[in-house]
């Protein structure tokens, strides 16, 4: 299950774990303008992680998940390649 919020600077994606337990912690993720933040609670720690993706990270992993192994370079789209 997951949920989309659109906020005054941000979307904010969060994905629940659903299913047979263990189930892990709700991930939220920031879409900003500039950068992508991912976040998860890690209740060993008390503390909230957070991982910062530019935007480019973040199409270089939507684009990864769908490729088999190796190594590539993903061009834009109107980069005039």
């Amino acid at each position: 299950m997951f949920s989309i919020e659109h906020e005054f600077d941000a979307t904010v994606v969060t994905l629940v774990d659903e299913g047979p337990a263990p189930l892990q912690e709700d991930v939220v993720v920031n879409s900003f303008e500039e950068c992508i933040t991912v976040e998860q609670y890690d209740p060993r720690t008390d503390q909230v992680m957070r991982i910062t993706l530019s935007i480019s990270q973040m199409r270089d992993l939507a684009a990864a998940i769908q490729l088999p192994e190796g190594v590539y370079s993903r061009k834009d789209a109107g980069t005039g390649g």
